[in-house]
């Protein structure tokens, strides 16, 4: 099978390690799977055939010689599919994953982008600073149910599944700041997630793209 995912050539380093096709790198290499890159020098995400592949002009799209599709919710369940480590081993545990991958990327991620995000790209603005507090108590409000469920777990779903590499990919994104720190059970888990290998492997391969596409 050919897996072809696409990814952006370059982007600039406060986004590097964190563009969302590490999603779908990450659940290849837990998959053990091999798969090629559709890079995007800049401005190609807005180009009509890409448009036709993924409708929003972001990253990753994937295909293989079975299906096309977008979105890195949707990418990592196929993967998943497609791989005897991740495949779900029922009926049961294929609706948790789908729930918590929907669950992460609807309940959690929306509250983390609101908190980091302004900082981002509007600094100095003083609204920022004002909204805060603000998006810090929503994504606090998240992460004590989050810690709720996570007690006595290791996982969301009893083994690591394509859900954890959602949620981690979530929570990675707010790893400093102090309203995770206040749940060492969150703390911990992110950390787990992160030391699997598979990990570490799909990080370094989507630095080294952004290192031989430097402008």
């Amino acid at each position: 099978m050919t897996i072809t995912i696409s990814a952006f050539a370059w982007v600039p380093p406060f986004a590097q390690g964190y563009v969302k096709d590490i999603r779908a790198r990450w659940a290849l290499a837990e998959a053990g799977l091999d798969y090629n890159l559709h890079l995007l020098p800049d401005g190609a995400q807005d180009q009509p055939d890409y448009r036709a592949w993924q409708p929003f002009g972001q990253v990753p799209a994937y295909r293989d010689e079975t299906v096309e599709l977008f979105e890195s919710g949707a990418i990592v369940l196929h993967i998943a599919s497609l791989s005897d480590a991740l495949a779900p081993r029922s009926k049961q545990e294929a609706a948790q994953i789908q729930a918590w991958v929907i669950a992460a990327l609807n309940s959690v991620e929306p509250k983390v982008e609101n908190l980091i995000l302004p900082a981002i790209f509007h600094t100095g603005e003083a609204w920022v600073s004002e909204f805060r507090p603000h998006a810090e108590n929503l994504l606090a409000l998240r992460l004590k149910s989050l810690s709720g469920w996570m007690k006595g777990r290791d996982w969301l779903v009893g083994r690591f599944t394509v859900a954890d590499i959602i949620m981690a990919t979530v929570l990675r994104g707010v790893q400093a700041e102090p309203v995770l720190q206040d749940h060492p059970d969150l703390v911990a888990y992110l950390d787990r997630c992160l030391a699997r290998p598979a990990f570490k492997k799909a990080l370094d391969a989507q630095l080294d793209t952004f290192t031989k596409n430097a402008p």
